[in-house]
């Protein structure tokens, strides 16, 4: 980004609001940075210091707007919150926040700013591989949208979709993602017991399958997932005769189908 160095508050530094703070900035230049945290945990005490961002408990009324507020508490507690923020928004702060289950119109009609962002992130984030899915309201400016893409890339990719709606399809697949596959890791050290493994020895064996093919696909962005699934099936073989059962009518496709859905029937209600 070019311009002047953007300031930033950070309300809620929580598990995801600790990952946007520790990978600011990644090489770009930070103007203010104020963390708004009632009862931080010793590891955000210790970043913001090393960091030398300034961590509150609360807001001041005497505190400037910013260019940017990441509302990263609780989505239950921002009716509560949304006053005490006032101070900090502006006719030209963005609002970017993070709440599951909180739409533009909710931020809308609490915070007096014109520009809002919602977005879902990924627990991935805490070490930088997340993926994020943004919805950028209609007042959003360029060079606004160029600091929630910078402050939403500090913890991993950036997917931006055109409606609002998508959000819900979105926290579907990569907001509740990493969930489906820490399962299938589960899934896959139980059927290595039920062949005879050792359970320690089946866990290990499962988790690190899961890893490494996850880098795999990480480090071979041109191969497709399925391609790379075909890379390992040798005809007549023991991959062949497992995705026999996987890929039948009733295997894991429809199953993950009728989950995405119900994940997504279950985000619109929390929208509501």
């Amino acid at each position: 980004m070019s311009g002047p160095a953007p300031s930033i508050a950070v309300v809620g530094a929580g598990k995801m609001g600790s990952a946007l703070l520790a990978g600011l900035w990644r090489g770009e230049k930070l103007g203010r940075v104020l963390v708004i945290e009632p009862n931080p945990a010793p590891d955000v005490v210790e970043l913001c210091r090393a960091k030398n961002f300034a961590l509150f408990a609360r807001v001041e009324s005497s505190d400037a707007p910013v260019d940017a507020l990441v509302l990263a508490i609780k989505p239950q507690m921002l009716e509560a919150a949304a006053p005490a923020l006032s101070p900090l928004v502006g006719p030209d702060t963005l609002v970017l926040s993070v709440l599951a289950g909180k739409r533009v119109a909710d931020l809308a009609s609490r915070l007096p700013a014109r520009a809002f962002v919602r977005a879902m992130p990924n627990t991935p984030a805490a070490v930088g591989r997340g993926v994020t899915g943004a919805y950028p309201s209609p007042g959003v400016e360029p060079g606004q949208l160029s600091l929630a893409q910078a402050l939403l890339s500090a913890v991993g990719s950036v997917e931006w979709v055109e409606t609002e709606e998508l959000i819900d399809a979105v926290t579907a697949i990569s907001g509740s993602g990493p969930a489906y596959l820490f399962y299938l890791a589960e899934c896959l050290a139980a059927a290595g017991v039920a062949a005879g493994l050792p359970d320690e020895l089946a866990a290990r064996l499962a988790r690190a399958t899961v890893e490494g093919a996850g880098e795999l696909m990480h480090r071979t962005p041109d191969a497709s997932p399925g391609r790379l699934r075909e890379n390992v099936t040798s005809p007549g073989g023991t991959t062949a005769a497992a995705l026999g059962v996987l890929m039948a009518k009733d295997g894991l496709e429809p199953l993950l189908t009728r989950a995405v859905a119900a994940a997504k029937r279950r985000a619109a209600e929390l929208s509501g």
